[in-house]
């Protein structure tokens, strides 16, 4: 029973994020918001508020291996299974200098995320500062595409948002559709949150297992079916943009606000083995993205291979592959 309730609290969570985010997007174009703020704020919180509301559901259910392991494990699906399936479909290439900076504000992100994360308890502090990192972030980019007329990241703005499809009709079906999405995004967050919980239990495992595994996943699936579609259209760079994103609001917004609200402990398999594989990951499709410009399909088979052995390693047991840890 619980796995059903599990599939149907992913179904309503994926719903009600593309509600969401349709409706949201819909009203700020009524408003006159620019493609590049829309693309820069709206999509990227829309595709993250899966991974917002469940990390912060599970900290208050105390469930805070759960919250953890749902964004370190939504980070490391991000870069090996979506920019690995994206690169599939379509090679990815990156613009050297645009991708310098945000490349960069990535690296020192996951750098001081897992330095606040090895002193064994996120407290409130910690989320101040992943939260003032955050703010920091979105202050440069709107200033940097305002001021010094970054004619590449502007553009690469404007088709995030080209790939949203308003909602159709009068403006009030747009505020009802925001508002929907709103509140069904907290009950598919609940059923989510109280399956995994129930599931770990009965299969004897760690709440960050299931949350680094099944939850991570289906909280990734609004980046992968976007990050998909950009690459079917030819827009592979919307798909690249998609992953920092959503990396950055993951580690910083995300753990941030979850925090703030209640402070979790970190556990040992996380703080040895996950973090490591997160940063690994990150930092190979960096070095890629830096050296070569591109992620051709060989390099996308192999993340799809480490995506495979990494789930593969978690239904084994981390201790069990690795017993040194």
């Amino acid at each position: 029973m619980d796995y059903l309730i599990l599939l149907v609290g992913f179904a309503i969570l994926l719903g009600s994020a593309e509600l969401l985010v349709r409706g949201a997007v819909t009203l700020a174009r009524h408003w006159g918001i620019s493609p590049m703020v829309i693309g820069m704020t709206i999509v990227a919180l829309g595709t993250s508020a899966p991974e917002l509301v469940v990390s912060v559901g599970a900290a208050l259910s105390g469930a805070g291996g759960l919250a953890i392991g749902n964004v370190v494990g939504s980070n490391i699906a991000n870069v090996l299974l979506i920019v690995g399936a994206s690169a599939m479909i379509a090679p990815i290439i990156s613009d050297p200098a645009s991708f310098k900076r945000d490349g960069m504000v990535l690296s020192i992100s996951s750098i001081v995320f897992a330095i606040l994360c090895w002193q064994g308890v996120l407290s409130i502090f910690a989320g101040v500062v992943l939260l003032s990192f955050f703010m920091g972030f979105l202050f440069y980019s709107y200033w940097r595409e305002t001021h010094q007329k970054d004619v590449k990241v502007t553009e690469l703005h404007a088709a995030e948002d080209d790939e949203i499809e308003g909602i159709k009709g009068p403006l009030w079906v747009a505020v009802v559709s925001t508002l929907a999405g709103l509140g069904f995004l907290m009950v598919g967050a609940e059923l989510l949150v109280d399956s995994g919980v129930n599931i770990a239990r009965s299969l004897g495992v760690s709440e960050e297992v299931i949350g680094l595994t099944m939850i991570a996943l289906g909280t990734s699936l609004p980046e992968l079916a976007a990050s998909g579609v950009a690459a079917l259209r030819g827009h592979s760079e919307v798909a690249l943009g998609n992953v920092v994103g959503s990396n950055l609001f993951n580690m910083l917004a995300v753990m941030g606000t979850t925090v703030v609200i209640h402070p979790i402990s970190v556990s040992q398999q996380i703080l040895s083995f996950d973090l490591w594989v997160m940063l690994a990951s990150t930092f190979l499709l960096l070095a890629l993205l830096v050296i070569r410009h591109r992620v051709n399909r060989f390099e996308a088979t192999l993340f799809l291979a480490f995506y495979v052995a990494y789930i593969a390693v978690q239904a084994k047991g981390v201790e069990n592959v690795f017993p040194a840890i």
